[in-house]
């Protein structure tokens, strides 16, 4: 149901980037509400600039949630850093700049909490952005994430468009990327714990010491999230989106195992880096709009382990 603000109603909601993980809770998230979603087939490269201005000439949305994007783990980013910046600055580029020229009256980019500095007070409130290095295992995408909500705000002072940005923590779920070269902490986490458990090994390895700390949110949650803020959220100043709550990365290994029935022992690989020491978010200005999460860790898990069976057919 909408409230005052931006209300979905009638309206015709864009989900850019619908396959990837963020994208496919936004679209079951978004069949509760009384708009048309729009999605667009991946012959529609966002890195063309000519093709998605002609994609936005034929459909005609009148809010975009941009949730494109080349995203991966810390292997995937240290090996690829050209394709995450370049990638990653097209897209926002292009979509950003398309939905300002076709009078689009709502847009929301996705960012990620990696746009904040390594060394950031905990909890990393917005204001911390651009206040110190970043972390340098995965520097190239969060530069790209912070030329996109610049030019977001840009577009908002310039010319008064209505466009916001959401700085999601780090998401699980459904959907997931479950390949071992490319994926984030918690698919990792279980394809390992879930391999282990097969093989009947007496454990598994995860990378660096295990002692820095994450902070993890069901993607399902994040959607809810965002389709609130699309309709309630107006501001220059991003907005973060997390759990308010984190833990040290072997704790989740072991919970992961737990969850996935493995009952060997979680071995430290030191060589491997650590990258930040602790990444949690400051959502009380979230909390102050009367939302929170209701996935808890370990359900979400469990939730997340049935989807790694149902889609690697493992």
């Amino acid at each position: 149901m909408s409230v005052p603000g931006f209300a979905l109603d009638g309206k015709r909601v864009w989900v850019a980037g619908h396959g990837g993980m963020v994208g496919q809770a936004l679209l079951r998230r978004l069949e509760r509400e009384p708009c048309t979603v729009l999605t667009a087939p991946r012959s529609v490269d966002l890195r063309d600039q000519g093709t998605v201005h002609e994609w936005f000439a034929a459909n005609r949305p009148d809010a975009v949630i941009l949730a494109a994007a080349r995203v991966g783990g810390i292997m995937a980013n240290a090996e690829r850093p050209a394709e995450f910046l370049y990638d990653n600055i097209a897209i926002a580029t292009n979509v950003i700049h398309a939905a300002h020229l076709h009078d689009v009256s709502k847009l929301l980019f996705l960012g990620s909490s990696c746009i904040y500095p390594k060394h950031a007070q905990q909890p990393i409130r917005e204001d911390a952005l651009l206040t110190g290095p970043l972390e340098q295992t995965n520097e190239a995408y969060a530069i790209a994430k912070i030329a996109g909500l610049k030019l977001a705000a840009a577009y908002r002072t310039q010319y008064g468009r209505d466009f916001i940005s959401v700085m999601p923590t780090n998401l699980y779920g459904p959907g997931d990327n479950w390949d071992p070269a490319s994926s984030h902490v918690v698919p990792a986490l279980i394809r390992k714990a879930h391999e282990a458990k097969v093989a009947a090994d007496d454990s598994f390895t995860i990378w660096g010491s295990g002692e820095p700390r994450r902070e993890f949110l069901h993607v399902d949650d994040l959607a809810d999230a965002c389709v609130m803020l699309v309709q309630r959220y107006s501001d220059d100043a991003p907005i973060n989106v997390g759990s308010g709550d984190d833990i040290a990365i072997a704790d989740l290994a072991r919970l992961i195992a737990d969850v996935v029935g493995f009952d060997g022992d979680v071995e430290t690989d030191t060589s491997k880096p650590d990258g930040t020491p602790r990444k949690l978010m400051d959502n009380s200005r979230l909390a102050a709009m009367g939302w929170q999460p209701r996935i808890e860790l370990r359900d979400g898990l469990r939730d997340a382990y049935a989807a790694f069976l149902r889609e690697v057919g493992a």
